[in-house]
């Protein structure tokens, strides 16, 4: 029985999603890892695959910004789709070994996990022979689409436990006319916990695809914390050794600490700064730039906790010209053309949402 290794992650912007099956693919298909199966949520995102048809997205640019959604072009099969957080992502990389190189099989194998799934919380799921996914009468409770590189598969599905369905008006779901998208908080009228859903998946998928899970909980714990005046957050460049880019604070969580004392911590020693902190509501996963790795460390994923801080606007910032070059303040608009990192874009458009907009 071949392993498989489960990894539950936290919230993965979709760009950092595509960063991390693009290395777990090439990881597998150099036999380095055994078979992954990640398991995470979405900012709420719009992708359109290879043989989508712009005409299926309609909403503007305008209504997306203003709904907070993004849209992305990506290299999975199918059309157009929505991800957000309440909706459980699937994405198996795994290698279709000899006498196992048959997609079409592999889709339906998917599509097996996913009635199980539905039914351990009664749900009576089918599949659709002409349309992928699976379905509950004429509405899709789960989406699926995959790419296949060297036999080794990238992609998976989407399971609809909780998101926010109004988000689904923006498109015409896999650009199919005359049908719907239903969830299970729909059909039963309450979600189930999202970790109940994830339990189901994994236990369905080991059956299914006759693997042993390996559940992998290796990653790096680490914090942000976004500095702001009211007005403008505070952004530090890093050393061009460093990648010379912007971002905010940042840092590792030591051992024996929280993450609310580590962001206390990384604040003071990365500004000079102390205010009192608060949670921004945002953890996130990724896949750790290897030009960022510890010597020795061989962790490849981080999970991050956001914080938030309020200080004067004349307030004296001292950088550590170890890690730093420069600090500056930005406004929102131009802090977002700066950063680089998908994941602290996503940081500073949430305190936008919820912090700024109040003022």
């Amino acid at each position: 029985m071949r392993v498989c290794e489960v990894r539950r992650l936290h919230r993965v912007t979709y760009e950092n999603g595509m960063r991390m099956q693009e290395d777990l693919v090439a990881r597998r298909q150099r036999d380095e890892i055994p078979d992954q199966l990640l398991l995470l949520e979405h900012p709420p995102v719009i992708t359109m695959g290879r043989s989508g048809q712009q005409s299926n997205l309609l909403a503007t640019n305008e209504l997306l910004s203003q709904r907070g959604v993004r849209f992305y072009e990506t290299t999975r099969g199918g059309d157009i789709t929505y991800h957000g957080p309440g909706q459980i992502v699937g994405y198996p990389i795994i290698h279709l070994g000899e006498g196992r190189r048959d997609i079409r099989k592999y889709v339906e194998s998917i599509e097996e996990v996913l009635i199980r799934t539905a039914s351990d919380f009664d749900v009576s799921a089918r599949r659709w022979e002409i349309n992928r996914g699976i379905w509950v009468g004429a509405d899709k409770l789960a989406a699926i689409g995959v790419r296949v590189a060297r036999w080794v598969t990238s992609h998976g599905f989407a399971f609809n436990v909780s998101p926010d369905m109004s988000h689904y008006q923006l498109i015409t779901p896999c650009g199919l006319q005359g049908v719907g998208v239903t969830s299970l908080q729909r059909l039963l009228g309450e979600a189930p916990p999202l970790d109940a859903v994830r339990d189901s998946i994994v236990r369905h998928f080991a059956n299914v695809f006759d693997r042993q899970i390996v559940e992998r909980r290796d990653a790096m714990p680490v914090v942000k914390v976004v500095i702001h005046d009211g007005e403008r957050v505070l952004l530090l460049r890093r050393t061009p050794s460093a990648g010379g880019n912007w971002q905010p604070v940042t840092g590792r969580i030591e051992a024996g600490e929280t993450p609310h004392d580590a962001a206390i911590r990384e604040m003071f020693e990365e500004t000079g700064l102390e205010a009192p902190i608060a949670p921004l509501g945002l953890t996130q996963s990724f896949l750790i730039d290897a030009s960022y790795l510890p010597e020795g460390s061989s962790a490849r994923f981080a999970d991050e906790h956001t914080f938030v801080a309020r200080v004067p606007a004349d307030a004296p910032v001292a950088i550590d010209a170890e890690e730093h070059a420069a600090s500056a303040w930005f406004t929102i608009e131009a802090a977002l053309d700066a950063i680089r990192w998908s994941d602290d874009r996503e940081a500073l458009e949430l305190l936008r949402r919820t912090i700024l907009s109040d003022r």
